[in-house]
């Protein structure tokens, strides 16, 4: 019983480090990423799809991205939906090419990436603890219905304590490389 709370524990906390991971995608450095138009939805035949899903999306160089789509007439739907995304881009079309520069970053927009960047990882961090949390009532309840011993739970808390602490700092260790990588120029 102890070890299923410590691995559910586990897997719960190495899915909210993920998920800080795919937050951290989204925002922007000063280099161009094909995962920056991961949220943008296209109108494709009546239905919202992932403009992934709609056209091949590549970097051409260091501050441009070029979408190619499948079928010529979606360019301008492409372009529309590039717009309306809140990620500040004009795109430029040419022929079936649709190419998304990316302007540099300025110091105000940098500090505003870094703000966002640790309210993810802070958002990640109470992820965690809450999953501590969690863990830890399910250990009192195995201890008040008698089917572990005081000791055995005192155990169980400093492990997944140990985990916790672990899995905060990889959380620590993955924000201070994003804001590493938004204060490059």
């Amino acid at each position: 019983m102890i070890n299923e709370i410590k691995a559910e524990a586990s897997a719960r906390m190495k899915k909210s480090l993920e998920a800080l991971s795919v937050a951290f995608a989204k925002i922007r450095t000063g280099r161009a990423h094909p995962s920056l138009l991961d949220d943008v939805k296209v109108n494709y035949y009546g239905s919202e799809v992932q403009l992934s899903q709609a056209a091949n999306i590549s970097t051409e160089d260091g501050r441009t991205l070029a979408v190619i789509p499948w079928e010529k007439h979606l360019v301008p739907e492409i372009e529309k939906a590039i717009l309306k995304s809140d990620l500040g881009l004009n795109p430029a079309t040419s022929g079936d090419v649709v190419r998304i520069p990316l302007p540099p970053l300025t110091e105000e927009t940098r500090k505003g990436f870094i703000k966002q960047a640790r309210q993810e990882a802070e958002s990640a961090r109470v992820a965690v603890r809450n999953i501590r949390r969690d863990a830890n009532n399910d250990l009192k309840g195995l201890l008040k219905d008698k089917e572990i011993s005081e000791d055995e739970e005192r155990k169980a808390q400093d492990d997944i304590q140990k985990l916790t602490d672990k899995f905060i700092g990889e959380i620590d260790k993955v924000l201070q490389d994003k804001e590493k990588d938004l204060m490059e120029i």
